[in-house]
């Protein structure tokens, strides 16, 4: 098979432990051909299909040159047994456009991972929304006079915006309300962007879990991302920790009723974020976290993605 990664400039991948560069390494053991391009480099014109700039890769195994460029030229979507959507967050304007293009190619016949819909219907934050029954206490306003009201009601609170990524612009906000004013004014600018305003989930000292579910089954260790120090944030982006641990009942017991819903609406990999029982985030444009579970516990999360994925391109 031949697989079109498109994803951030492969240059800035570090790859001891990015989750892309894994799905390539195994896809290439397989025997797979891996082509990569940015969301940039797609592009459509009337009579003809949605095609990519892409470049045909080889991995070396050095963790230096690790990839050798074999060659370059402009293709069709459909053309390739798979595309699979990498670029990370932020979830802009630009990156809508890309689901677009994406979807146009489907209709021309290529297999996209994760489905281009499917990506533009679940953003990350407010996916949760739909299962609630799983969340902390949970605001979505731009409303200050709301912010307030709900930290007088539950007093420690976090604050992030909807757009952000790796713990990026997450405030806590004690029962003092210290800076309650400033911080609300800050990520809403003034009224304009609307946040999420959760109830402080005191066990995040004990790890912002990352639990993966592929294909609609989760993978049986999450990874624990403890904060260190003072810091609030356990995300890895932000100094956190990452301890893989086996997944707890509450943990899969979330991601069996959610994960099988995700995967009948063509989300083939999505990341749940789980605080002390508490879904807190559903993350579905490029989850992570692949070879720090395999290195610590010998699972081979990879193996299991590729599997998935090969699965998914004989059904279609």
């Amino acid at each position: 098979m031949h697989f079109l990664f498109v994803a951030d400039p492969i240059e800035h991948f570090k790859i001891y432990k990015d989750t892309t560069f894994s799905m390539m390494r195994e896809a290439q053991r397989r025997g797979h051909a891996i082509s990569v391009c940015e969301p940039r480099h797609m592009g459509w014109q009337r009579g003809r299909p949605v095609t990519a700039k892409v470049r045909r890769i080889t991995l070396t195994g050095s963790a230096d040159a690790w990839f050798r460029e074999e060659a370059a030229e402009e293709l069709p979507l459909h053309s390739f047994d798979a595309v699979l959507m990498r670029k990370d967050p932020p979830f802009d304007a630009e990156y809508i456009y890309a689901t677009h293009l994406l979807e146009q190619a489907e209709r021309e016949g290529a297999r996209v991972v994760n489905k281009p819909g499917a990506l533009r219907d679940h953003p990350e934050k407010l996916a949760i929304m739909e299962f609630s029954e799983f969340t902390t206490p949970t605001l979505v306003t731009r409303d200050p006079a709301a912010v307030r009201a709900f930290h007088a009601e539950h007093q420690d609170i976090i604050l992030k915006p909807l757009d952000g990524m790796g713990g990026m612009g997450i405030f806590r906000v004690k029962a003092d309300g210290l800076n309650l004013g400033s911080i609300t004014e800050t990520l809403n600018k003034d009224g304009v962007q609307t946040i999420m305003v959760q109830r402080f989930v005191p066990e995040i000292v004990q790890g912002d879990k990352r639990v993966l579910v592929i294909g609609g089954k989760p993978v049986p260790y999450s990874l624990a991302r403890i904060p260190q120090g003072s810091e609030v944030r356990g995300n890895l982006a932000a100094g956190g920790k990452g301890v893989a641990q086996p997944l707890t009942e509450d943990d899969r017991r979330i991601a069996e009723a959610i994960g099988p819903v995700l995967a009948q609406r063509g989300l083939l990999l999505i990341g749940l974020d789980v605080i002390g029982g508490s879904l807190t985030e559903i993350n579905v444009t490029s989850p992570t976290c692949f070879q720090e579970i395999t290195e610590q516990t010998g699972f081979d999360v990879p193996a299991m993605f590729i599997d998935a994925l090969e699965a998914a391109v004989k059904k279609a």
